[in-house]
């Protein structure tokens, strides 16, 4: 066969795939009506979870995993907003590295919607104004985002996912060169990802935190003597140059992002769990209360500590683990853990990254 050929065959498969697609949207409109006569929630992420292994285990090549996911994912999002259009809060303004985690979670075709603060993602959830909220929780550079787990520990949303998105911070501006920048801003990540470079290269700037990488863009935007940290989404939204592309001083970044919502998601033997709990300040305590996980062999995959801010030096554990809350040997671990505690909160079990 020639190229003519080839691109013919391609043509054929092409209007193949279509025809399939419009019939799997027709399926999606049945789907949706069910749902709403049986008052079923449209979006469920154990389901999709499912959907997304099963293909990627299918492919024989030459398409991986990753870009069947990626296909995969757009086709779930458009069928999803034929049967219900799905809301989603996060990190504004557009171009943040929410928004473009919250993008590859949930598709091109959610209704996104951005928010100012990250414990806004939390009210607009818990107040049903969007179904799922996507906020960052840590960064593999900075640690963990605080304002995150603060609003875990009071509010009644549950975590139904997770996904971790690579981090490349570049420096925007409408500056020519270096020289012309006076000042630097970036969400306090964003900043800290970058302190080394900073330091090097921009040593007489002033540096300024904003509430998104985003918002920085948009001080750039106004403000040829400002530079912006943040994603290369960020500078093409609003349309800002990059001036210094990968300035992050560790190349391996990465940030976990969390899904949160208000239903439980079902077990799809690929999960982890999320707690956190207190306990008394004694010796031995804290090694106590891990010893189940040990016993019943289950990986601790995260353990951080924060202030209640309730009391002085009285703090929470935040801990993370393989499995599911609704398994046997997990409910037996956990009601373990409950009797050796002051206090344990379930925040949620939903597909592992």
């Amino acid at each position: 066969m020639n190229l003519d050929d080839w691109r013919s065959r391609i043509n054929s498969l092409d209007e193949e795939i279509l025809k399939l697609l419009n019939q799997r949207g027709t399926a999606a409109l049945r789907i949706g009506e069910l749902k709403r006569q049986q008052g079923l929630p449209y979006f469920i992420p154990e389901r999709e979870a499912q959907v997304l292994d099963r293909l990627v285990a299918m492919t024989e090549g030459p398409l991986g995993g990753d870009a069947i996911r990626a296909i995969w994912r757009e086709i779930l999002s458009a069928s999803l907003a034929l049967e219900h259009p799905l809301r989603v809060a996060y990190l504004g303004p557009p171009g943040t590295f929410t928004h473009q985690a919250a993008t590859r979670r949930f598709g091109s075709s959610t209704q996104l919607q951005p928010v100012r603060t990250i414990a806004e993602i939390f009210d607009e959830v818990e107040r049903g104004r969007a179904e799922f909220g996507v906020a960052p929780v840590e960064n593999s550079t900075d640690g963990a985002v605080s304002v995150t787990l603060d609003r875990l520990i009071d509010s009644d949303v549950t975590i139904t996912g997770e996904m971790t998105l690579d981090i490349s911070q570049h420096l925007i501006s409408r500056a020519t060169e270096l020289g012309e920048v006076k000042r630097v801003c970036s969400h306090p990540q964003g900043l800290a990802q970058c302190r080394a470079w900073l330091a090097t290269h921009l040593p007489e700037a002033v540096t300024e935190e904003t509430p998104s990488t985003a918002a920085a863009v948009e001080r750039a935007r106004d403000d040829a003597t400002v530079a912006a940290v943040a994603s290369d989404m960020a500078a093409a939204v609003h349309r800002v140059p990059i001036l210094r592309p990968r300035i992050e001083d560790n190349p391996a970044n990465s940030t976990r992002f969390l899904v949160i919502g208000r239903r439980p998601v079902s077990p799809t033997g690929r999960d982890k769990t999320s707690i956190l709990f207190s306990m008394k300040n004694e010796p031995g305590v804290l090694f106590s209360i891990l010893q189940p996980f040990a016993v019943a062999r289950l990986n601790l995959t995260k353990i951080e500590s924060r202030p209640t801010k309730r009391r002085p030096w009285e703090y929470v554990n935040f801990v993370d683990f393989e499995g599911h809350c609704d398994t046997e040997n997990v409910r037996s671990v956990l009601a373990e853990v409950r009797q050796r505690c002051q206090f344990l909160k379930i925040l949620g079990s939903y597909p592992a990254a």
